[in-house]
């Protein structure tokens, strides 16, 4: 049976945010199979290592499918980043109930560890705001990669209404404090909300 063109586009989208919710790029076919090979390799140079970093990938990827499941709309506003198994959901919804629903859906994947829930509240900002978010999140991303004393690697970022929110794990207090501050310099930026790690906090072990 065909289908169409408007029936398989709900189903690209989910490839595309799972990909990239697992680190690999946003294809299908053969592509995805060797971006999976290529995301282990660079898994396996976090802080975190290989076996975590994947089973990270295995939580962002079934809360996506929930959410998915539960409403096309909060799958596409709910941001989530997991870093050994605690959840930090960022994004804007619209109804109250929605926000809780989220943090319930999220405790139903296995592994999980930690819900951290920012999620706002509020009506979904407009495209200008939208592409200063991608913008921060780029910019951000791009200066960690070029700062020799930072690994970029273990930082993940995301954007939301200018809040730009921080996860994973720091080698010490002074490669955070480098991570903060270069967030803080960038324009547009309201707030820096940080809930990273460092990698000898005894919360690691728990």
């Amino acid at each position: 049976m065909r289908h169409s063109a408007r029936s398989r586009r709900p189903l690209a989208a989910l490839v595309t945010v799972i990909a990239l919710a697992a680190g690999l790029p946003a294809c299908t076919g053969a592509g995805l199979v060797v971006g999976a090979g290529a995301a282990a390799v660079t898994a396996g140079q976090q802080e975190r290592g290989l076996s975590q970093a994947v089973d990270d990938n295995r939580i962002a990827v079934a809360i996506n499918g929930l959410l998915f499941k539960k409403h096309y709309t909060l799958f596409a506003q709910v941001k989530t980043q997991v870093t050994e198994g605690v959840v930090l959901l960022t994004g804007t919804v619209v109804k109250p109930a929605d926000r809780v629903a989220v943090t319930r859906l999220v405790w139903q994947v296995d592994g999980v560890r930690e819900v951290i829930n920012e999620i706002a509240v509020t009506e979904t900002g407009g495209l200008v705001d939208q592409a200063r978010d991608t913008l921060i999140t780029g910019q951000l991303k791009l200066i960690l990669l070029g700062d020799d004393k930072v690994a970029s690697i273990n930082y993940s970022i995301s954007t939301v209404n200018g809040v730009v929110y921080l996860t994973g794990l720091a080698a010490n207090d002074a490669e955070l404090a480098r991570v903060v501050n270069h967030a803080r310099s960038l324009k547009y930026v309201r707030r820096v909300v940080n809930y990273t790690r460092l990698k000898n906090d005894p919360r690691r072990a728990g």
